[in-house]
């Protein structure tokens, strides 16, 4: 099966699963009400029409423009970078209910620019852009973000 190989097929599949699913739950609220346009309209027009372009575009990677795989990974340091930054991003979930965002979130930019800075800037960029978000969403924004006993 030539397709299976195809990320332009799998890709179109995946666009349609999640069409489905917001078609689906579309027709759960109201299509019209008694001032205009539920809110159940728009949701439904559109992953109606996501359906249909992403079946349309699985048939033009299946038949036109193939796109394998090897194309579009990366290789050598965009690989690794790639690794990296996922490894640290399954680490910082699972210190954060421990740590709190600050001390998770410094500790994953670490991980992140390590192999492109010297560890001082490393350590400076990090807890700059950290806590600069923190005051911003959790002072500013009043949105909760998990914080250790420190409160931070």
């Amino acid at each position: 099966m030539l397709f299976m190989k195809n990320a332009g097929v799998w890709v179109g599949c995946f666009i349609f699963v999640f069409a489905l699913i917001i078609f689906s739950t579309a027709l759960t609220y109201e299509y019209y009400g008694s001032i205009g346009p539920g809110p159940g309209l728009f949701p439904l027009w559109l992953s109606g029409a996501l359906i249909v372009l992403s079946l349309l575009y699985i048939a033009e990677s299946m038949f036109k423009h193939k796109i394998s795989f090897s194309d579009i990974l990366p290789r050598g340091k965009g690989l690794r970078n790639t690794i990296l930054f996922i490894l640290s991003f399954i680490l910082f979930m699972i210190i954060v209910p421990a740590t709190g965002f600050c001390i998770a979130g410094i500790i994953m930019l670490f991980i992140v620019l390590l192999p492109s800075y010297k560890w001082y800037l490393c350590l400076g960029i990090s807890t700059t852009v950290t806590l600069f978000f923190f005051v911003v969403f959790y002072n500013l924004l009043k949105i909760p973000l998990p914080v250790n006993s420190l409160g931070w």
